[in-house]
């Protein structure tokens, strides 16, 4: 890293401290307690049935695949799942949802059925070193509308289990703390799907996750920590090599994401984490005419499942991943 970005991130520390809450009053997270906090997963893995509480945390947690001697999680999950703490007489949770940050809301679904979030909420906070949105998933009920401002204290809704794949055991809040990746998303839709997009830019496709789990704990540990400097301190696993004829408006939303200085752009290389968070980016000397995958870290795990299909087993870039590379990169 060079001194002008360390300088740089040390500024943007400075001015933006997050004021980051639990969004319900479970706070078992804090305490080590993961089996009071995260809501179990129903598995089925070598005909032994189990409700592991594992399977609610963020990261590659579901649908465990044996690799030779070792078990891979070909799933991966973007946000927390968070049990309820208390249920009425018919077992329906009671839990209030607040905000993680104070902020604005941006959506609320029209109706539960059109996504398998359920009836979800997305809030927008404005902080020093960008824009972030924060999603809230599988809610019973919605308080709040399009436009309100938003606090810790102000109630988003009520916990449910709204969404395909839930049913009342299973109640939970799925929360999510995202980057946006691309405000042309509903160009981006309709030239590789042809199913509708019912939530604009706010699909859940276009909000990319940081490692929510992990920002709790270590903002316990460093109120002062700050969400660019978390997120640039996080594990490349691989590395996209792109254009230079990419829009990257990204470096304009996050422009702390860029490696200073640079020379004369003949591409760009951007280090992902490996659900394809970028960590970093910086200027490349070497032409490209499309995405390609530059590095991707060697692991006993194959490729494919260590990145969520976006790098293939032997190094190179899915078709998935192409797509991807695509919204992130504004091609």
């Amino acid at each position: 890293m060079s001194r002008f970005l360390a300088f740089f991130l040390a500024a943007v520390t400075s001015a933006s401290a997050l004021d980051l809450k639990l969004p319900t009053d479970n706070g078992a997270l804090l305490v080590g307690d993961g089996a009071g906090y995260f809501q179990f997963v129903d598995r089925d893995f070598e005909g032994v049935k189990s409700t592991p509480w594992e399977g609610g945390q963020f990261g590659f947690v579901r649908d465990a695949r044996r690799i030779g001697q070792r078990v891979a999680f070909a799933r991966f999950h973007e946000g927390m799942d968070i049990k309820p703490t208390q249920r009425d007489a018919k077992g329906n949770p009671l839990d209030d949802i607040h905000s993680i940050l104070p902020g604005t809301v941006s959506y609320v679904t029209a109706s539960a059925g059109l996504s398998n979030y359920g009836r979800y909420i997305v809030v927008q906070h404005d902080l020093p070193e960008g824009t972030f949105y924060s999603l809230y998933a599988h809610l019973a009920s919605a308080s709040v509308a399009v436009g309100e401002k938003v606090t810790h204290s102000t109630v988003l809704g009520r916990m449910g289990y709204t969404g395909s794949g839930i049913d009342q055991r299973r109640a939970h809040l799925h929360v999510e703390l995202n980057i946006l990746l691309n405000p042309a998303f509903e160009t981006w839709h309709a030239t590789h799907f042809r199913t509708p997009n019912h939530h604009g830019p706010y699909n859940g496709m276009n909000l990319l996750g940081l490692d929510l789990q992990a920002l709790y704990l270590a903002h316990a540990k460093n109120p002062d920590l700050s969400l660019s400097s978390f997120i640039r301190q996080s594990e490349a696993w691989f590395e996209l090599t792109v254009p230079a004829t990419a829009t990257m408006d990204i470096l304009q939303r996050y422009p702390w994401l860029k490696d200073i200085p640079t020379g004369p752009v003949s591409a760009w290389k951007i280090r992902c984490t490996r659900w394809g968070l970028p960590v970093s980016v910086r200027a490349a000397d070497q032409p490209v005419q499309k995405p390609i995958v530059s590095w991707v870290k060697e692991d006993p795990i194959p490729h494919y499942y260590n990145t969520r299909g976006l790098v293939s087993n032997s190094g190179q870039i899915t078709a998935s991943g192409l797509q991807f590379a695509q919204l992130l990169i504004g091609l």
